[in-house]
């Protein structure tokens, strides 16, 4: 219930007994007790209270309802639900965005590839037809 381990009350009944010895302890944990009791009772009668003079409408209230951070998750969860939504959605157009990109990369560099490709060609017939041609004087005579 206090989010205490057996330890811990096993070490709270002794560090009790030592303060206030075995003869005043029971008489001690009756009133803390009571105390415990009283302060449930005053909650809830102060949560009653409150549902009472907001009247029918804040009937379901709860006083976690009135925690900041409460109201803010129960009333905002559709506005979170599309923002997540829209991340997602976000997040495949980047996706794509980086595909086409890569894309288009292989295909400038295959496209270079292509055109040095072609232009060896042309310089390779450049030279056969140089190679052909007739010549304009002797070179032996020369």
């Amino acid at each position: 219930m206090f989010g205490i381990d057996a330890i811990e009350l096993i070490l709270l009944i002794v560090l009790g007994i030592l303060l206030f010895g075995p003869e005043k302890l029971p008489e001690f944990s009756r009133k803390a007790a009571r105390v415990v009791v009283a302060v449930r009772d005053i909650a809830n009668n102060a949560q009653t209270q409150l549902r009472q003079e907001l009247g029918p409408e804040y009937a379901d209230l709860d006083l976690k309802d009135l925690n900041p951070k409460a109201f803010i998750s129960k009333h905002m969860s559709a506005e979170v639900a599309l923002i997540e939504e829209t991340k997602r959605d976000l997040k495949g157009a980047t996706d794509t965005v980086k595909d086409a990109k890569k894309s288009i990369t292989d295909a400038a560099t295959l496209a270079r590839s292509e055109t040095k490709g072609i232009e060896a060609a042309v310089k390779g017939k450049d030279k056969v037809a140089t190679a052909a041609k007739p010549l304009l004087f002797d070179t032996e005579a020369t």
